[in-house]
């Protein structure tokens, strides 16, 4: 048999009496009257026994009423950890450890330390050059300068920083640039709420400079806080080549690309419809526009409008145009009423017979002076859809747009910047547009030319920014050829220049460039980089500014007035800078070569470009990643990274999408320290969200938090992380889960503690960790086991399967050096053992904890640097600190796979004592024998008895017998392997009618349970009047409650087995 069944309900050995207890002698006379005679000693001799207690002080105070036991104190608060380390220098590592694991005490200090020993900083040579072994250069995705960062940016932190780390301690030259993003929209949006909400003012009081100035203190406040947190999670930047995407590097970088762009006819003007949000004043990317998915009638509240104003969605408006010099009507069916005050054409099939007769015809406008033509389109129209016929408004409707371009259509634009309708809306001028769809259709009403409003299911376009709705504007924009720069970054990715992973995400990029669009990238803000680009305003003539022909770029104003006046010698003019700025995206685009200096051929840019690799969520696969691939090859002509890695997105532990007004953002911070609910509370009241909005969110907050969140530490939070980490789109996180790694943090500081203990103050481990030959068996799997966990682990680095990282280095260190060798090697590190074996086992000890802290660095940096500072030195070791170690690699004297398998059968043995003293309940003092079936098992058995005992709880002895040797009867099997079985004596060490009791009550409860649940599937019409999920849950709990049954039935038959063989 296999170890696998160690767990198996236990067997007797047929050897025995036991096996044949089954059927009984029947008892002599004799038999019975010795019986009779020795129950009689027993009870006279428990009669004296229980005379004599009661004479007793003992018996006395026993019979008197018991005092009730006074409460126990509640532990004493620890008192607060105070960091007395100057900052910059190394902690003070001669204080003794502490009894057990504190995260604040662990973590403090250490990151200055690193910081100012410049062990973040690329290693290179003597003049600077790249390791022989390679190099490793990664910029940091830049968050978003508007706050706090959230439990997202962990996880890329966590990620991102283990592969550094792991690098870097590979002897590679690491580089890992950080810095923050200025978030045009975003960080506009929240300071100018901040301005009305605390002074009432706008930006346009303050104006323009002032503005700005408002904003970068702003952003001085929060990059400053995001640093911090950075570092707080253990991010090993290279902190003097920190950017940020407004600083003059960048600045530099923006122009000369705009720039650049521009002169090669890349960058075109063009008055085009934009996706327009009202209540920023801006236009939005297709990618910044969010869908609302809508299935019928639905009342909306807008920014701008009371909150208790609310405005019907999800409805399909049928109305009548009248033909012109006609009685006859044409039915119109649309989702947004109040643009038919644009319309230009009404667009029929040319093949349908119903209005072959309107061809060539007009309608007239009801509420504006305008003939309307009725055009046919075979490409627009579908006969079956609808009433065939439908209303051209080019100037709000992306497909009319089309359409309107088709047939030269007039593009009348109805929306001012605010939101209101403009003079060409005639009576409806100055009225805004949701109120206008209101009036409209009671104007319809009243001239008879409303039909009918059914529900819809529909998509509509919402602005994440400010939850308003988007409009289709006409707006001359700046806007970039996308196709041609799409072509060579999927080539890219063809011919393996960049691998995407996983594979889900690759098939999205070549999906999305292959049906690209042009990108504006005009924004109409004031914070962020200012358009290079300059209208010529030539005197005496109104040239249109929607005309690229008459405009310039340039670096400088300087720049561009010389640029103007190639263009148009001898000609007086003015130059006007656009006053919009360009899209985040844009010059976040240029982010991994911008960082490194170019323009400009820097050292930095000529050393480390291109990159290596990016790590980023797949939400900003085309926002960001394409944009900088396209724009990579496009100015530097290399691809800006090798590798891009899509992580999952963070959702809480029910799958939600983090959102401030469910109240499920979590503040890594928060984490790492832990908070109370009323704290969370408090922090929801705080911030920035609605006001109607706070109350849902605390509701969130206490079903997910109702005792807060505990503190977990650092090295918790990025393992957790790391841990979730798979290929999947998504990962649910539960905080709780960072709480049980809390706990191995703390399974690590006894574990080295007690180790530190086993090896003492003068132990000096040897120079190498090269084998002696004079290994035990237990040592040479360890190390084996070590091998295997330090190729895993740099298997699944190097393959990006984080959740295979962790696994390896976890089970190495929980299940096989804690639970098992430090286990086994207790009796050989006493002071009595023998000398020779005691050193062997402690310098293997200290080699799998030195090892073994440095596979688990990269991953939780704090705890291993501190647990590491503390073991003594080999000769060898030079590095000062394990940050800047040499990480584990896979030694060849360390392979061991008989070692293996030979203490694999040990532990299969111990786990299959263990099963048999729960089972039987011999929980102290216990005694094994192990049978053998060759003399091989029986001397590996032999030599490593003392180990199992060890293993085994309440254990007191093993013995192995050899192949010819009996087992003593009363025992109780399991059989191990085909040549093992492991024997526990139960004769004598349990009471088994008492433990026949304890099983029989059991039973009885299930049974009771059981007949309860069936009693409920009888009765009438159970079938039908019983939703079938709960008639399945029913049946399932029936089946349990019989498995149970059927196994504590069999377990008396054990005992009774037992007994009668007593």
């Amino acid at each position: 048999m296999s170890s696998d069944n160690a767990s198996q309900t236990p067997v007797h050995n047929p050897e025995q009496p036991i096996a044949a207890a089954d059927c009984p002698p029947e008892k002599s006379k004799n038999q019975d009257k010795n019986e009779a005679k020795r129950k009689a000693k027993m009870e006279k001799f428990l009669a004296k026994q229980a005379a004599g207690k009661a004479t007793t002080p003992d018996a006395a105070a026993a019979a008197a009423p018991k005092k009730e036991k006074e409460p126990k104190a509640a532990p004493k608060p620890k008192p607060a950890f105070v960091n007395t380390t100057p900052v910059g220098e190394k902690k003070d590592m001669t204080e003794p450890m502490a009894d057990s694991y504190d995260p604040v005490a662990v973590e403090s200090a250490w990151y200055s330390w690193w910081e100012t020993q410049g062990l973040f900083a690329p290693q290179t040579g003597p003049d600077g050059e790249i390791s022989p072994k390679g190099r490793f250069v990664m910029v940091t995705p830049p968050p978003n300068v508007t706050g706090k960062l959230h439990i997202g940016h962990a996880m890329f932190v966590a990620i991102q920083d283990s592969i550094v780390r792991w690098n870097r301690m590979r002897g590679i030259t690491t580089l890992f640039v950080p810095g923050c993003d200025h978030a045009g929209i975003s960080t506009q949006v929240v300071v100018e709420k901040q301005l009305w909400k605390n002074e009432k003012l706008t930006r346009h009081d303050l104006g323009r400079e002032a503005f700005v100035d408002r904003v970068w203190d702003y952003k001085n406040q929060y990059a400053g806080t995001i640093m911090k947190q950075f570092r707080r999670l253990g991010a090993s930047y290279d902190w003097p080549r920190e950017r940020f995407s407004l600083d003059d590097m960048l600045t530099r970088a923006t122009r000369e690309t705009f720039v650049r762009m521009f002169n090669d006819g890349i960058i075109y003007r063009s008055s085009r419809l934009v996706n327009w949000c009202h209540h920023m004043n801006t236009a939005l990317s297709s990618l910044e526009v969010e869908n609302l998915e809508l299935t019928g009638p639905t009342m909306l509240s807008i920014p701008g409008y009371p909150a208790e104003e609310k405005f019907e969605f999800g409805v399909m408006i049928h109305f009548a145009y009248q033909v012109e010099d006609s009685d006859e009507r044409i039915i119109i069916a649309t989702t947004r009423i109040e643009t038919m005050l644009g319309d230009t054409a009404i667009a029929i099939h040319p093949d349908d017979e119903r209005y072959k007769h309107l061809h060539g015809k007009f309608v007239r406008h009801p509420f504006v002076d305008r003939r309307i033509p009725i055009i046919t389109d075979a490409e627009c129209v579908d006969m079956e859809f609808g009433t065939g016929a439908v209303k051209m408004t080019p100037a709000h409707d992306n497909n009319d747009y089309v359409v309107g371009k088709r047939h030269n259509l007039e593009f009348i634009n109805l929306l001012n910047e605010d939101g209101t309708f403009n003079e060409n809306a005639g009576p409806y001028s100055g009225i805004l547009r949701f109120r206008v769809r209101k009036q409209i259709i009671e104007d319809l009403k009243a001239k008879g030319l409303y039909v009918d409003t059914i529900g819809h299911a529909m998509s509509v376009p919402i602005c994440p920014k400010s939850n308003d709705i988007i409009e289709p504007l006409m707006k001359p924009q700046w806007w970039v050829k996308s196709k041609q720069l799409a072509e060579p970054a999927m080539q890219a990715v063809r011919d393996g220049r960049l691998e995407i992973a996983p594979l889900t995400s690759e098939m999205d990029w070549f999906r999305w460039l292959e049906n690209i669009n042009d990108w504006c990238i005009s924004r109409q803000l004031w914070w962020g980089h200012r358009i290079p680009a300059y209208f010529v305003r030539i005197a005496g003539r109104s040239d249109d500014s929607c005309d690229g022909d008459y405009w310039v770029a340039g670096h400088t104003e300087a720049d561009a007035r010389k640029r103007a006046e190639e263009k148009f010698p001898g000609v007086e003019f003015e130059l006007e800078q656009d006053p919009d700025v360009l899209d985040t995206w844009f010059s976040s685009g240029l982010w991994p070569f911008a960082v490194l200096g170019w323009p400009e051929n820097t050292d930095d840019f000529k050393k480390y470009y291109p990159t290596s690799l990016l790590e980023t969520g797949w939400d900003i696969l085309f926002f960001w990643v394409a944009r900088m691939v396209m724009l990579g090859i496009y100015l530097t002509g290399e691809v800006p990274f090798r590798k891009v890695f899509c992580h999952a997105l963070v959702r809480d532990a029910q799958g939600r999408k983090m959102s401030k007004s469910l109240g499920n953002v979590i503040d890594p911070i928060d984490v790492i320290e832990g908070i109370s609910l009323e704290q969370l509370h408090a922090r929801l009241e705080a911030g920035n969200i609605d006001p109607r909005e706070v109350k849902k969110a605390k509701l969130g907050q206490s079903k997910d938090y109702p005792d807060g969140i505990p503190e977990c530490g650092t090295d918790a939070l990025r393992f957790t992380l790391c841990a979730y980490t798979s290929s999947g789109r998504d990962m649910n996180l539960n905080v709780m889960r960072v709480d049980g790694y809390r706990k191995f943090c703390n399974k690590l500081w006894n574990a080295t503690r007690f180790a530190l203990m086993k090896l003492g103050e003068d132990f000096v481990p040897s120079t190498d960790a090269a084998l002696t030959g004079h290994e035990s068996l237990a040592e040479r799997w360890i190390l084996h086991r070590l091998n295997v966990a330090a190729r895993n682990a740099s298997s699944a680095l190097t393959d990006m399967n984080f959740m295979a990282a962790t696994t390896a280095v976890h089970s190495f260190w929980l299940y096989e050096l804690c639970d098992v060798y430090i286990e086994y090697i207790k009796p050989i590190t006493t002071p009595d053992a023998d000398a020779a074996a005691r050193h062997s086992a402690q310098q293997t000890l200290f080699t799998c904890l030195d090892q073994g802290l440095k596979l688990l660095h990269p991953f939780m940096p704090f705890v291993t640097e501190e647990l590491w500072q503390r073991l003594p030195r080999r000769a060898s070791e030079t590095s000062p600190s394990i940050s800047v170690s040499a990480y584990p690699e896979p030694r060849s004297d360390y392979e061991n796979t008989q070692a293996e398998s030979e203490f694999e059968l040990i532990m299969s043995i111990t786990k299959a004592g263990r099963s048999l003293t729960a089972d039987y309940n011999v929980l102290s003092k216990s005694t094994f024998f192990i049978s053998n079936a060759s003399n091989a098992s029986h001397a590996l058995v032999s030599a490593q008895s003392d180990g199992i005992v060890t293993l085994i709880k309440g254990c007191q002895s093993v013995t192995s017998l050899a192949p010819e040797e009996h087992v003593p009867a009363g025992c109780a099997l399991v059989s191990v392997s085909d040549e093992v079985a492991i024997h526990l004596l139960v004769r004598g060490q349990v009471d088994i009618d008492q433990e026949i009791g304890k099983i029989e009550k059991k039973v009885a409860k299930a049974t009771g349970l059981k007949d309860g649940l069936v009693a409920k599937t009888k009765v009438p019409n159970y079938e039908t009047n019983v939703p079938e999920e709960v008639r399945e849950t029913n049946a399932s709990k029936i089946g349990d409650y019989e498995a149970e049954i059927n196994v504590l039935q069999k377990a008396i038959e054990t005992f009774l087995t037992l007994k009668g063989s007593n």
